[in-house]
């Protein structure tokens, strides 16, 4: 993915809230199926994880890891990723 494609996905994740939160339970299997149906859903999501900053760099590499999806944007205790879904694509990304 290039940097044309990730600065359009960005621009775009503004808009969306956060459809997964990581809390105190922390990275379950039930929240990682969450976050694989979401990105199935939408391509492009949001997840808030509200853990120590160290803990956030371990689910982003597990998240990222298991789920093949592409880091976009992590500020704070937002990580935005994207996976693109070939049967049913939510983005032309063609630029």
């Amino acid at each position: 993915m290039n940097k044309k494609v990730i600065k359009f996905l960005r621009g775009i994740s503004h808009n969306i809230k956060p459809v997964v939160m990581i809390a105190d339970k922390g990275l379950t299997e039930n929240v990682m199926y969450e976050i694989e149906i979401a990105l199935e859903m939408h391509e492009l999501v949001k997840i808030k994880v509200r853990v120590d900053k160290e803990t956030r760099a371990e689910f982003e590499k597990i998240i990222l890891e298991k789920t093949g999806a592409q880091k976009i944007h992590a500020i704070g205790q937002t990580l935005t990723i994207f996976l693109a879904n070939p049967d049913d694509p939510q983005f032309d990304l063609t630029l």
